[in-house]
């Protein structure tokens, strides 16, 4: 079945490459099941760019390590579907997923110090996949390994290539996650918040090159992050997770221009980042309180408890992901603006 699914994957036959169907996600604990996603659906399109935003413990990194099955022993699928071109990978098995992983799908993980292994040269790491998935020998994955570290703008690509990961910088290490992520030149990318151990000039060079391979590759990327300001320099379209669930779901133009953003979750994200024409001293707003814990859920409304707008009705029953205009659905009882209560 794998099989089936990265020769169609390579035929590119239809427009969308990967999509979540009600996706339930457990993790079995001592305290209880926690239902770290619940519900959650959404779709990629071929060459184009699905930015996740959420804080910690919405469920966003989940969703996306689910679609690999890449989850702590104690996590499992409970229910849904993910479809890669049409087939359902849900059900494969650890070796059918072997065959996905890297080659049809890859991930860039969040911090690449710990992602490398650190006495393995950074060719031994890069020719891996070329071997595995391509069956090259090991002369030829080492020039692929050498070809490929260009592609990502590492100078002196042969140098690198026998060097270790802690003899290089962290902007260094990110480029070798994406050149190993790229290197069978996946369908999809998963970038699990790539830029949070990054300062800001490294930052903005990893967007701009992931961007560029983007272009030139065709690749589209699923984008994990908690910060708005990168979503909207990288994202076609926009997902935002509260609580195992996804909150609002539009196009990227819809989310950041003209204030049409929906639910007051992704209202306290956008004022909580600063911006350009802020007036001085005027202080950034917080969103109140914190996520509540998985096992502790609020009865109605998961945000009910920290949203500024809500009413007994909040409190009481759960929303359902209601769409609101073409393209843009929404997980409120008061989509519309105008007619909430005001804190």
């Amino acid at each position: 079945m794998s099989e089936k699914i990265i020769n169609s994957a390579a035929q590119g036959n239809t427009s969308t490459l990967i999509e979540l169907r009600d996706l339930h996600t457990y993790f079995q604990t001592r305290r209880g099941l926690v239902k770290a996603v619940n519900g959650v659906s959404y779709s990629i399109e071929s060459g184009k760019t699905l930015g996740v935003v959420g804080e910690s413990g919405s469920g966003k990194s989940v969703s996306a390590m689910s679609i690999l099955k890449l989850l702590d022993s104690n996590g499992y699928i409970a229910d849904g579907e993910i479809y890669l071109r049409g087939e359902d990978i849900s059900k494969l098995n650890h070796r059918q997923m072997r065959k996905i992983r890297g080659n049809a799908i890859s991930v860039i993980f969040q911090e690449p110090m710990t992602s490398l292994n650190p006495v393995f040269t950074v060719e031994r790491q890069l020719r891996e996949p070329f071997m595995i998935h391509q069956n090259m020998s090991k002369r030829q994955a080492n020039r692929e390994v050498v070809r490929i570290l260009s592609d990502v703008k590492i100078p002196n690509p042969e140098r690198v290539a026998k060097q270790y990961p802690f003899q290089l910088s962290g902007g260094m290490r990110q480029r070798v996650m994406i050149a190993m992520a790229l290197a069978c030149k996946p369908d999809i990318l998963i970038a699990d918040e790539p830029t949070t151990a990054l300062d800001v000039t490294i930052q903005a060079q990893m967007l701009k090159l992931m961007n560029e391979l983007k272009a030139e590759k065709g690749t589209s990327i699923l984008f994990i992050t908690h910060d708005l300001g990168v979503v909207n320099q990288m994202a076609d379209d926009v997902v935002v997770m509260y609580c195992g669930e996804v909150v609002e779901m539009a196009e990227s133009a819809m989310i950041f221009q003209g204030d049409r953003y929906s639910h007051p979750y992704t209202d306290g994200l956008m004022h909580s980042i600063p911006r350009l024409d802020t007036p001085a001293g005027v202080r950034l707003e917080a969103i109140p309180g914190a996520v509540p814990h998985p096992l502790d859920l609020p009865v109605g409304c998961n945000f009910a408890p920290r949203c500024k707008h809500r009413t007994e009705k909040c409190e009481q029953e759960h929303p359902a992901l209601m769409e609101v205009a073409p393209g843009h659905k929404v997980r409120c009882f008061y989509a519309d603006k105008s007619g909430r209560k005001q804190g």
